[in-house]
């Protein structure tokens, strides 16, 4: 018989998600993370989890979370059953900081591999648009999820008088309105995070935002995402996510 030359080679990059839950949210006011909020029966996070752990694209999930919660969702991925996370970590204080722990420990990952960033409290993104952020990242480097905005967009600035003014009105036919996750070759995102993390006037809300301004040469190409795939700030988002998984649950009875 021949020797066994082991598992066969791999016919594409590692996928890893990483979902971020490091801030704590004081918009929605309550003494706990809005990511353990109760939604549906489950936490908000474990919605995220799950959806990419059921996800065959995606080879490995690792958990962003506050410190002082690590252990409470360690609990809620043994509990559910979520094989595929590998490593529940502490995440930073700031979004900026906790993209920056997942990408440390992905540190012996190759450059060529793809990392999946996904905001913990955006619990209802979809098989379809992680697959085409994956699909996408096969001749990119950086892509985000966005959708058209269907309001007006005006920037303002402070009135002479008081109040504010409108400076501009931006054409909204060019405006979008971003979601995550937001996915990255490793090579990418990490040389935009060591320029990022060196400029000590970095101010960053999220990581396409990083890599346009430290790797203007890096194309980010826009993924479509989907209105349900809203993100849980103020209190009413989780009735409104809930009234989403309900129709999600039940299309013909929603339609209805």
């Amino acid at each position: 018989m021949p020797a066994d030359s082991g598992p066969p080679p791999r016919t594409r990059p590692r996928v890893t998600a990483a979902v971020l839950a490091g801030g704590v949210g004081t918009r929605m006011g309550g003494p706990r993370p809005k990511q353990l909020l109760p939604l549906a029966g489950r936490p908000v996070i474990e919605h995220a989890i799950a959806a990419f752990c059921a996800a065959p694209e995606v080879d490995d999930v690792i958990v962003l979370m506050v410190a002082d919660y690590v252990g409470e969702v360690e609990k809620i991925v043994a509990e559910g059953g979520h094989t595929k996370v590998s490593r529940v970590l502490p995440g930073g204080a700031t979004r900026t900081e906790t993209s920056a722990a997942a990408l440390h420990a992905l540190e012996g990952a190759g450059d060529d591999e793809i990392v999946l960033l996904h905001d913990a409290v955006r619990p209802l993104v979809t098989p379809d648009i992680i697959r085409a952020c994956i699909a996408a990242l096969e001749t990119a480097g950086a892509i985000g999820v966005a959708i058209p905005s269907s309001d007006t967009v005006v920037e303002a600035a402070p009135g002479t008088s008081g109040g504010e003014v409108i400076r501009q009105v931006p054409p909204r036919a060019s405006l979008r309105r971003m979601q995550t996750p937001q996915g990255f070759r490793l090579g990418v995102i990490r040389r935009a995070y060591r320029l990022a993390l060196a400029d000590p006037e970095l101010v960053a809300t999220d990581d396409c935002g990083v890599v346009l301004r430290y790797l203007p040469e890096v194309p980010v190409r826009l993924v479509p995402g989907a209105e349900s795939n809203i993100k849980v700030t103020h209190p009413g988002d989780l009735g409104v996510a809930e009234a989403l998984l309900r129709h999600r649950e039940q299309p013909d009875r929603g339609a209805r």
